[in-house]
Order: C-alpha cells, then sequence, then structure tokens
C-alpha cells in the first residue's frame, strides 16, 4: 500500500488545490469488499473500451517465434493505470486512478501513443500488436493491458526495447517468458511447449475430484445430452463455476473443448446427468494433467485450417455444431467448437456453415501476419472439400475478391 501511495507522486498524478464550492469531491480509498456505488456512463466517463490481445493472437506470435527461432520475453507495468492521462474532468485529477470506469483505455492510449512515436506501427487487425522493423530484423511486441511480451530476430532490438520502456515507465523486467496468464510455457531448443497442469491440479482440489477415478476419454461417444426436463436439478451456481473453470482451461487443452462446450448449454438449469457429464471431464483430466501444446521449430509455416460439422447433432432443437482448427506450419493455433444459429436443411448446408466459420478465421490470422511481413495464399486450402467454383462463392459471400492478396 506505502508502495501504491508513492506511485501517486512519481506519477505526477493530481495537483491539489482548494475545493471550489461548485464542485463535488470524490473520494478514493482501498476497498476490501464490493462497492456499491459505480460510476454513471455519461457523467463519469465516456468511452472505456480497451482492445486486449486474444488467446489466438498469443498463440500466434508463439508459433511465429518458432519459426524465426527466437526468444520471448515478458516486462511488467508498475502501477500501469497511472501512467493513463484522464480525458474527462474529474476534479482535479491530471492521471486515472484504479477503480475508475476508462483507467485501461487512457492506459492503452498512452502506451500506443508512446510506441507510435517511437517508430513502431499499430496492427490493423489485432491492435494490440506493435512491430518495430530495423532492415531485415523486426521486433514485435503484444499488449495485454499492463502485461508486455516482445521478442525479435536480433537480441539488440530486445535491449534497446527493453532500455526506451524503462526510460519512460517503471517497469519490471521478468526475463523469458515462462508464466502468462495462467499458460505456463517452457522455451527450449526444440521449440515451445504450453501447458496449464497447475492450473489443472488446483481445479482438481477445489471441486473435490482428487479421489475420482480416471477415464480415457473427456465424453461418452454413445450419450446424446440433451434438456433432461424430468431429471433431478443440480447446484447452479458450482455447475457454473466447474463449467468456467473448464473454458478457461481450453487455453490449451482443444481436446476438451468439444465436451467443455457442449456441457456449457445447460448453465440454466442443469440436471444430475450434465453434472455427471462435467465432472467425467474432471476425471480425464486428472490422467492427463501434463498434457498440453508442442510447437516445434521448423521451416514450415504454411497456414492451414480443417472444418467438420455434426448434422443436426443437438437433440432438443436440430442445430448442427461447427468445429474448426487452424495451423501454422505444424502448431495448433486455434480451435473452437460452436452451435450453429439456424437449423441446417441438409449435411452440405451444414458443411458450408462450418467452413465460413473456418474462413473467417483463418482470414483474420492472415492479415494480422501481414503485419509481420508473412504472406499466404488462401486458395487451396478448401477447394478439396468445397471444389473450387464453390470455395471462390464462398469466399465472395466473406468480402473476398482476390485470393492471393489480402484485402
Amino acid at each position: 500500500m506505502q508502495e501504491e501511495l508513492n506511485q501517486f507522486e512519481r506519477n505526477d498524478v493530481w495537483e491539489l488545490v482548494p475545493c471550489p464550492p461548485s464542485q463535488t469531491i470524490i473520494g478514493t480509498k482501498w476497498v476490501f469488499r464490493n462497492k456499491l456505488d459505480d460510476q454513471e456512463d455519461g457523467i463519469d466517463y465516456d468511452e472505456t473500451f480497451a482492445p486486449v490481445a486474444r488467446l489466438e493472437a498469443i498463440r500466434i506470435l508463439l508459433a511465429y517465434s518458432c519459426f524465426k527461432n527466437f526468444k520471448l520475453y515478458q516486462m511488467d507495468v508498475k502501477s500501469a493505470f497511472l501512467n493513463g492521462f484522464i480525458q474527462e474532468e474529474v476534479y482535479k485529477l491530471k492521471k486515472v486512478l484504479y477503480g475508475l470506469k476508462q483507467a485501461p483505455r487512457a492506459w492503452y492510449d498512452r502506451l500506443s501513443s508512446f510506441l507510435l512515436q517511437n517508430g513502431f506501427t499499430r496492427g490493423k487487425v489485432d491492435t494490440t500488436l506493435f512491430v518495430f522493423e530495423k532492415g531485415q530484423d523486426c521486433l514485435l511486441v503484444q499488449i495485454y493491458v499492463d502485461d508486455i511480451i516482445f521478442g525479435a530476430t536480433n537480441e539488440s532490438l530486445c535491449k534497446k526495447f527493453s532500455k526506451l520502456m524503462q526510460g519512460e515507465f517503471e517497469m519490471s523486467m521478468m526475463g523469458e517468458l515462462n508464466f502468462f496468464l495462467g499458460l505456463q510455457i517452457k522455451q527450449c531448443q526444440e521449440g515451445i511447449y504450453i501447458s496449464q497442469s497447475k492450473y489443472t491440479k488446483e481445479l482438481l482440489k477445489k471441486f473435490g475430484i482428487e479421489e475420482e477415478r480416471t477415464v480415457s476419454t473427456p465424453m461418452a461417444t454413445n450419450v446424446k445430452i440433451d434438456k433432461d426436463e424430468k431429471g433431478k436439478s443440480v447446484d447452479e451456481s458450482k455447475y457454473r463455476g466447474m463449467i468456467g473453470s473448464l473454458l478457461y482451461l481450453t487455453a490449451s487443452r482443444p481436446d476438451i473443448l468439444h465436451a467443455v462446450c457442449l456441457c456449457a448449454r445447460f448453465q440454466s438449469n442443469p440436471k444430475k446427468s450434465h453434472m455427471s457429464a462435467v465432472k467425467r471431464i474432471f476425471r480425464y483430466l486428472k490422467d492427463t494433467i501434463q498434457y498440453g501444446l508442442f510447437y516445434p521449430k521448423n521451416e514450415k509455416f504454411s497456414l492451414k485450417g480443417y472444418s467438420d460439422s455434426d448434422y443436426a447433432g443437438n437433440i432438443d432443437d436440430r442445430k448442427s455444431t461447427s468445429g474448426s482448427c487452424q495451423f501454422l506450419g505444424d502448431c495448433l493455433v486455434s480451435w473452437f467448437s460452436k452451435k450453429q444459429n439456424c437449423v441446417s436443411l441438409s449435411t452440405a448446408e451444414a458443411e458450408y456453415i462450418s467452413a465460413a466459420f473456418c474462413c473467417t478465421q483463418l482470414l483474420w490470422m492472415k492479415q494480422t501476419l501481414v503485419h509481420v511481413r508473412t504472406k499466404f495464399q488462401l486458395a487451396d486450402l478448401f477447394t478439396k472439400a468445397l471444389g473450387v467454383p464453390a470455395f471462390s462463392l464462398l469466399l465472395s459471400r466473406l468480402g473476398v475478391r482476390d485470393l492471393h492478396t489480402p484485402t
């Protein structure tokens, strides 16, 4: 707490003036309970949105570092929000405080402006990605609020960036990237290993699954889950807590994604059968705690996508489920499982909807990688599955006129 008070003075957060009779004083204090008097939109703030890096963007950066064979490092900004300049009149603040809704946006504006002024370019698709180019070398910086991941094809650029940031902000240099957003990241000579084994052990202990017997699959293949309206209800709060915990675990465990998303559909009124299905996922995790993703170092860096669907797989509403995954070389960087919004009238329609989802993600990835001078062609990705005319029609519906250059 004393360190936080010192940050107020060092960052010149406010100026002390006599209180005018027409102004209301806004107090600030450390709160160790839930606050009731929230700020009001349009009065205390106008805009609060701040870009946050997607997990796919983090994994793309990890895969790219394997491809270019460079190390990734991490730094943290001390009291980051105190560095942001406030736009609204909150008398008589010059910079934002923790607790203000506009604090994340103000910090992002301050940091991005500083990087742009120092020769960085910001991604048009992923606005949390900043790139600095010098000759044939480039420095990549990924922002997640006050956590910064960076790496460069030339080690000297990393040292210059560290010095630049420390000259402007108070930074904590954390060395090589090894733990980020709950992901355990091990950078070794052969590649990068990503896991959440520590988080998995904590979940098993939290929900009392440590003594349960293990199973070899996250979900039985011969069982269809439905609403089970005649079933016995279970604790809704506990069920939602288990689902939320598992959804975060899918950041490095694509093998449980479909099972978790299927169980997540019944959070409003979970039954005993749904709880049994969720516990089975935990029992599977108990036997596969060390499972994770491995990104090997090699010269392959082609952009590939795969999609599939189960026609009318949902028993309750006959909707299909789309599934897809995207690779950069041999690195699995993105995946999803989602129930389709409409009822497909044929297996072909269900497949086309799934392929469209996959193409959308591939286009986003392609545009992101174009920013780091990596070019791809999408023309051959789905032609075998859909046929050339059908694929061309699909891309035209997505707004892509030229298959070989980004739009």
